[in-house]
């Protein structure tokens, strides 16, 4: 014989619903373990793009704010020169 408080019909339904929303439905415990990762994921990389833009900007402004350094770049990376000037290009093997 049960005790008669299992066969309470308050329990019975609270508990079949308790349990419909932690396992059954479509928003189960799962799901929102594996959106919660996402998410700590996801805000793992806006910090890292952001940190990542800021060190591009600081670039750019070192880059652009003197034209030394502008030449430099130019030369360095386009193989760009002067009008009066002969470009040599090595390689290593």
């Amino acid at each position: 014989m049960m005790p008669k408080w299992l066969l309470n019909k308050y329990l019975i339904v609270s508990t079949a619903f308790i349990l419909w929303m932690m396992f059954l439905d479509q928003f189960n415990l799962i799901t929102q373990w594996d959106r919660y990762c996402q998410i700590t994921n996801l805000n793992k990389q806006i910090n890292y793009y952001d940190a990542a833009i800021q060190k591009t900007n600081i670039e750019k402004e070192a880059l652009f704010g003197n034209l030394i350094n502008l030449e430099k770049f130019a030369r360095e990376t386009y193989w760009m020169k002067k009008d009066n000037e002969d470009l040599f290009i090595l390689y290593n093997e």
